[in-house]
């Protein structure tokens, strides 16, 4: 893979054996209320049910699996805020290899402790901005390889496994809506989907108050935020990828804003009508399609992709 390469359906398929050994098969969901609320025949691919619970594994996996034996006797190190921080904990306990994460002081700490338990070694340190400092910091001293959680182009193959499977359980979507943070999970199913079916529309959503590729895409390059605020935390990425931002602007056919207040309310409704308990990340997806962020023909097909469900429990209780 060279740096200026845009994932190919090669590289995707290439990811699929390791990811099929070693992780599950999500499934597909249909909610007849919900295809009635929104006026779509619509699907959830439920990836909350993924080892870990979000999709990160399949990209990070797919990764740490390709380094060199000498790569993989150093170690490797990330940032996150939660969920890359579990997939890279998993991915190498399961490759029998040390990991670090370096996570925010305030992350959540259900999160912090699954980290723990897959046997990272987890340093809590400042907030999401200073991570980077710290991790460099900590490789020089030690020399471990950096795994970046999303910016990645075998990151980006592993991740695109998931449009393959939306593909085999239902051949002709015609719109697929899918959350964005830094954009690793969007630019892999966006190739997957777009290369085996070009008529397929993939919807990017991101929160308000973290909008890094809504500006990376206006600026015609990586947009670096100030701020965040948003309770979507697993969609909180300060900046969008390099790599992320070309596989968008050649995948994707739209990235729209929803408010926290629209994704609660898509929370509220994925649980009260699905039975599923999600994170607000995983509900963007449907906040864009259920308050009309796209204009879209009757009774299309629709899939909401829903990226994980580790939820922090006390926001769970004061949003519910």
């Amino acid at each position: 893979m060279t740096a200026d390469h845009l994932t190919t359906l090669a590289d995707i398929q290439a990811a699929l054996p390791l990811v099929r050994a070693n992780l599950h098969r999500t499934p597909m969901v249909a909610s007849t209320s919900l295809s009635q609320m929104t006026g779509v025949d619509l699907r959830f691919k439920a990836e909350l049910f993924q080892k870990t619970g979000s999709f990160k594994p399949r990209g990070i996996l797919h990764k740490i699996n390709s380094l060199s034996d000498e790569e993989k006797r150093r170690g490797v190190i990330t940032i996150s805020a939660g969920n890359a921080a579990q997939a890279v904990a998993f991915a190498a306990q399961k490759l029998d290899i040390p990991a670090t994460v370096v996570m925010p002081e305030n992350a959540v700490q259900s999160k912090v402790e699954a980290t723990h338990g897959y046997g990272a070694r987890v340093v809590l340190h400042g907030t999401v901005k200073d991570l980077f400092p710290r991790m460099q910091e900590i490789q020089r001293q030690e020399g471990q390889v950096f795994i970046h959680p999303f910016d990645d182009l075998h990151v980006i193959a592993g991740h695109g496994t998931l449009g393959l499977e939306i593909l085999d359980d239902e051949p002709a979507p015609d719109y697929v809506f899918v959350g964005v943070g830094g954009g690793g999970l969007i630019s892999g199913v966006a190739a997957a989907l777009r290369l085996s079916n070009p008529t397929v529309k993939v919807i990017g959503v991101e929160p308000e108050g973290a909008p890094g590729m809504t500006r990376s895409l206006a600026d015609g390059q990586p947009h670096h935020l100030e701020r965040v605020d948003t309770i979507a935390d697993g969609l909180a990425a300060p900046f969008a990828g390099e790599h992320c931002l070309r596989h968008v602007q050649a995948f994707v056919d739209q990235v729209v804003l929803v408010s926290d207040s629209e994704i609660i309310a898509a929370m509220r409704l994925i649980l009260e009508r699905c039975k599923l308990v999600v994170e607000p990340a995983a509900a963007a997806s449907l906040a864009a399609l259920l308050f009309k962020k796209v204009a879209l023909p009757a009774n299309v097909k629709v899939v909401c992709v829903l990226s994980g469900g580790n939820v922090d429990m006390n926001l769970f209780k004061r949003i519910f």
